[in-house]
């Protein structure tokens, strides 16, 4: 396997930024590549030993172009994730005045994250979606818009000026971002972890999704994410992404798997990683019994009642 990363480029992309916050970022060729799907697919053909990608940001949620391509194709596996505090400059080439703006590019992630400051400031221009916020860019480079929203540090890299910075409508805006490779063992519990999985109902009836959440809540799962998503199949028909707090070896989480997968079309896990901010759940209440020494006080109860050893 190739000692490379791939990510969702091009040079300057905040998506570059957060990878390079990876300590193993620097033992590792960096490789940009045109979209998140092309990034996971050098994953998936063994062109890449993992992509690094956009999964989630604090203002709209779950990036749908990452959710779909980990939910459909070849199955990965989720081994890392990076929060990166975002705020954009709005680059432009060289004399280029606020007046002079008539078009602008960006990520169609970054929209909503600027959509007031365009109001009050460019109400007239038209927005124009690019592969990235760097790919936007250099689209301006090329002369083909006026001005994209992106890092201020992507300007040097294209030749442009930041004619206005620290541009956000959401104070403390994050992404999250992922380091995605091919399925394997998942690394040893931190003691603060999450796991990702997609869910598919088996058909749509009353309290189906209802069911699926009781399986996390009887166990005391908090849940940090949860995002429907089309499966293709028809109007109405969705499956679930879900990041959950807790590893697989914790013996909640494995048993709320355990039970998703008796009542599941389909269970994809996506892998259960370290949380970026290192914040360990609170797993045990008393009211719950949710710990791991609980669960197997209560197995082993079972057992001896089975053995006639109550």
């Amino acid at each position: 396997m190739p000692a490379s990363y791939a990510y969702l480029g091009p040079e300057g992309t905040f998506t570059e930024a957060a990878l390079r916050r990876l300590p193993e970022a620097a033992t590792r060729e960096l490789i940009p590549y045109v979209s998140v799907q092309s990034a996971l697919d050098a994953v998936r053909v063994g062109e890449a030993e993992a992509a690094f990608v956009p999964i989630e940001n604090s203002v709209e949620g779950g990036i749908t172009t990452t959710l779909d391509e980990l939910v459909a194709g070849a199955p990965l596996m989720i081994y890392r994730e990076v929060l990166l505090s975002i705020t954009f400059a709005l680059l432009v080439r060289p004399g280029t005045e606020l007046s002079d703006i008539k078009t602008v590019s960006a990520h169609p992630a970054a929209q909503p994250q600027v959509r007031n400051w365009l109001r009050n400031n460019l109400p007239d221009a038209q927005w124009e979606s690019a592969a990235s916020n760097a790919d936007a860019a250099r689209l301006v480079q090329e002369g083909q818009y006026d001005a994209a929203f992106a890092g201020e540090f992507a300007a040097a890299l294209y030749g442009l000026e930041a004619l206005e910075t620290g541009i956000h409508d959401a104070e403390n805006a994050q992404t999250r971002f992922v380091l995605v490779g091919r399925p394997a063992r998942p690394a040893a519990p931190s003691g603060a972890d999450k796991t990702s999985v997609v869910l598919w109902q088996r058909d749509d009836h009353p309290g189906g999704l209802r069911d699926l959440l009781g399986e996390f809540a009887t166990r005391g799962i908090n849940l940090m994410l949860l995002q429907s998503r089309p499966t293709g199949a028809g109007i109405g028909n969705y499956c679930f992404c879900i990041d959950a707090e807790g590893h697989i070896s914790d013996r909640r989480v494995a048993e709320a798997l355990m039970g998703l997968k008796r009542i599941c079309l389909e269970v994809r896990f996506l892998g259960s990683y370290p949380r970026a901010d290192m914040k360990p759940a609170d797993v045990d209440p008393p009211r719950l019994g949710t710990s791991d020494e609980a669960f197997v006080s209560a197995a082993d109860w079972v057992a001896r009642c089975q053995d006639g050893r109550f």
